[in-house]
């Protein structure tokens, strides 16, 4: 096509093939709801940005089946650090059947999130860019440049998962307030001669090493002597970094990555405006530190995908979507937190700052409650979502979840109100000793106690979301 032609309308379209983006139209697809994604890369990336999958997100995977898949082809890291703090915290003790961080290349988790979209019906065009994006009260128009030219697409609804540039957000709109770069961070994968240590910080900067599936080493860190080098990273700055810090270069040789990336933190004011919704990197940036933000991105997508399917479909008010806003801006206001505070460790130089590092080192092994915090900071396993209501609601649960992605209800005895409600409404019924109805992603939606059998039927009515037959795979 030469000239910009329009296609049919779409009921949702993803922007970004990334694990956001994936995750997000696999769980539409699941919740009944057709999803197109649009990529502007012709081809996956080759590079791992994330090599780390926390308990939270191995959670996620199990309520859809996939977990051990995942668990198979990964390694258990049974601690794991924060802000490269040389004692680690003990993830073994954490409240969850994955006590541990699962080392593997977010390349992998990719195509398995992938193999999961396109086998329920997720239509991928790479090599589709949006440039731009329309939207009134009826629906959006996107702009787009694909292999044949420009068309536009129109849709109900679209999710920015498209990076930290996202074209969906600034395109609609959406302020990204935060801090700009004030240092930068490097990264090099290489092959050694010499096996190195795990990880080193001093005057001179700070670096974690870690093996990779090919034989080859991360290396990523701090260098204090050219903390504000904009340009491209070296092998011959990457060598000089490493020995500075740790007195060897380990032999290093045949780059396959070389980066730097600066720590500028950044936050969507909204992580909906109108029919826009964001996720994952577009809705939040920050330091790649503790290998949180692949998982933080993934949660996102889990939060999003039934609300928007439901809504979609017209089975719930649009509301439910302003709920994902105050849900997971909360959470991300907590990820800007602590990886800042990460970064501020990972650089310490000074007198001040190397005082504080040690002092939360030792705190690490001598407090434990506070080293446990901080695991279930980073695995994501602390997340509660506000409620004033029943102390359950909004916490997450471990088991008592749907494959197919429906709600399930768990009560002592099902009583005839409650059981035509449920099947009205397609919510699954499991007996239990307490009464609660689990959300599709895993969280409680709704808590009692002792409510006789008409007032769960009209609390399951009350909450004003249908949900539909389970969808096939």
């Amino acid at each position: 096509m030469n000239s910009t032609s329009i296609q049919s309308r779409e009921p949702v379209v993803v922007v970004g093939a990334g694990p956001v983006g994936l995750w997000t139209a696999a769980e539409l697809a699941l919740g009944g709801v057709r999803a197109v994604i649009l990529e502007r890369a012709v081809e996956r990336s080759p590079y791992s940005k994330a090599l780390g999958v926390q308990p939270r997100t191995l959670e996620v995977l199990a309520m859809r089946g996939l977990a051990q898949r995942l668990i198979d082809e990964g390694r258990k890291v049974p601690a794991w650090h924060f802000g490269m703090l040389p004692n680690r915290l003990d993830y073994r003790v954490l409240d969850t059947p994955f006590p541990y961080m699962l080392a593997i290349p977010q390349l992998r988790t990719e195509r398995l999130l992938e193999e999961q979209a396109v086998r329920l019906g997720v239509q991928i065009r790479r090599g589709h860019a949006v440039t731009g994006l329309d939207q009134d009260d009826d629906g959006v128009r996107l702009h787009v440049t694909g292999p044949d030219g420009d068309y536009t697409l129109d849709t109900q609804y679209v999710v920015g998962a498209d990076g930290v540039g996202s074209v969906v957000r600034t395109a609609a709109g959406i302020a990204f307030p935060g801090t700009d770069t004030t240092g930068y961070h490097y990264l090099g994968e290489v092959r050694v001669t010499e096996t190195p240590v795990v990880s080193a910080q001093n005057e001179h900067g700070a670096f974690l090493s870690v093996l990779l599936p090919d034989g080859r080493y991360r290396f990523a860190g701090t260098d204090a002597h050219d903390n504000n080098d904009r340009g491209p990273m070296t092998m011959e700055a990457l060598r000089a970094t490493v020995k500075r810090v740790s007195g060897s270069d380990f032999g290093m040789h045949d780059p396959a990555w070389l980066s730097r990336f600066g720590n500028a933190t950044r936050l969507a004011e909204h992580y909906r405006k109108g029919r826009v919704v964001l996720a994952g990197d577009a809705a939040h940036r920050h330091v790649p530190a503790g290998g949180v933000g692949l998982n933080v991105g993934v949660q996102d997508a889990m939060n999003l995908g039934w609300r928007l399917a439901a809504v979609a479909r017209g089975d719930a008010d649009p509301a439910l979507l302003d709920d994902y806003h105050e849900e997971r801006h909360a959470v991300g206001e907590e990820l800007i937190e602590h990886t800042m505070a990460q970064s501020a460790l990972i650089a310490a130089t000074t007198p001040e700052t190397v005082a504080l590092r040690s002092l939360l080192n030792s705190m690490v092994v001598d407090v434990p409650e506070f080293a446990l915090a901080l695991a279930r900071r980073l695995s994501a396993l602390d997340v509660a979502y506000k409620s004033d209501g029943h102390p359950l609601i909004g916490i997450r649960v471990r088991g008592h979840v749907s494959l197919d992605g429906r709600p399930v209800l768990c009560t002592p005895a099902l009583g005839p109100a409650t059981a035509a409600a449920a099947e009205e409404l397609g919510i699954e019924v499991i007996t239990a000793e307490s009464t609660m109805l689990i959300r599709p992603d895993g969280h409680v939606w709704w808590a009692a106690d002792d409510a006789d059998d008409h007032v769960i039927a009209q609390a399951l009515r009350d909450l004003g979301v249908r949900f539909p037959a389970p969808a096939r795979v």
